[in-house]
């Protein structure tokens, strides 16, 4: 087996936390994949995984080594789509990051769409509420949501979203609106930990910031559930404005202190900075940029 066949089996036995899974994930048997790290490890002269006989996980030199083997492989495939031309059709597999809702709202229709056009590329998704690292994660394409630190990645502004106080008309006929952010210690809180964390909740006004210390009656670990509960009456929260766009439209959520909002967040779609960008992923961000900044979902309104 060649060293860049060895490398591509130790990532996926990294990134599957196993052999057996590797081996599946590969269509290879598990000896095989057995042989392929042993024989990088004899290579390098050290010992990349520890092997136990419930897990397996990496030594620190192997650590070190999956991500610069990551940065290997990656500019194997620059190579050989230079090799190739810069018109090459899309092809391989393209991993692609988002937000959950965000993932299920807007990327995944238009991934479908993209696929559609393109039947030599195949997909995989990771949608989770956290920044992922896309190089330690073997990740192509991130959407990201707020700002952007310094980085070497590659960003895209595509539009933005407001961070939006709502409530359900039953709940607000019930309690009344609050006519201040200190008047939300009088209301049931419901706090979606991924876009409230804390308990000091920022606002402004008139450009002068405001901080609201609030105690939440219910906390929840996703968008999803608060989104469910507040349609039920159970009180006001602050959601993004793409997650709550359909229920704005059709009356059932009403804007919250409206004149107390924080400055809309950016959205980008991000992804590695390369000599040549792979035909894969210029392909895929130029498609969403396009059809994200068409949509009125991720607009300022």
């Amino acid at each position: 087996m060649d060293k860049f066949r060895a490398i591509q089996v130790f990532i996926s036995v990294a990134d599957n936390r196993g052999f057996a899974a590797a081996a599946r994930s590969l269509n290879m048997s598990p000896p095989a994949v057995t042989r392929a790290v042993s024989m990088l490890e004899e290579d390098l002269g050290t010992p990349l995984l520890v092997r136990t006989t419930r897990s397996v996980r990496l030594t620190e030199n192997g650590q070190r080594f999956l991500e610069d083997a990551r940065r290997i492989l990656l500019d194997l495939e620059e190579a050989q789509d230079a090799a190739v031309g810069t018109h090459a059709a899309p092809r391989g597999e393209l991993h692609v990051t988002a937000p959950v809702l965000f993932g299920r709202m807007y990327v995944t229709p238009l991934l479908g769409d993209f696929l559609d056009l393109h039947p030599q590329l195949n997909a995989r998704t990771l949608f989770v509420d956290r920044i992922v690292n896309l190089v330690d994660e073997g990740q192509d394409v991130a959407i990201r949501i707020g700002a952007l630190p310094d980085s070497s990645l590659v960003a895209v502004r595509c539009g933005a979203v407001r961070q939006m106080m709502v409530a359900s008309p039953d709940y607000v006929a019930r309690h009344g609106l609050p006519a201040l952010p200190e008047s939300l210690a009088d209301h049931q809180i419901i706090q979606a930990t991924g876009n409230s964390p804390g308990d000091d909740w920022k606002f402004q006004h008139n450009g002068k910031p405001i901080s609201v210390r609030l105690e939440p009656r219910v906390r929840m670990n996703t968008n999803d559930a608060a989104i469910e509960l507040i349609l039920r009456g159970g009180g006001v929260s602050r959601l993004l404005s793409y997650q709550i766009a359909p229920y704005l439209a059709d009356g059932r959520l009403q804007p919250v202190l409206e004149a107390f909002e924080m400055p809309p967040q950016p959205v980008h779609v991000v992804h590695q900075e390369g000599r040549m960008v792979s035909a894969k992923v210029r392909a895929f961000v130029d498609f969403m940029v396009q059809h994200l900044r068409e949509n009125t979902g991720i607009k300022l309104a």
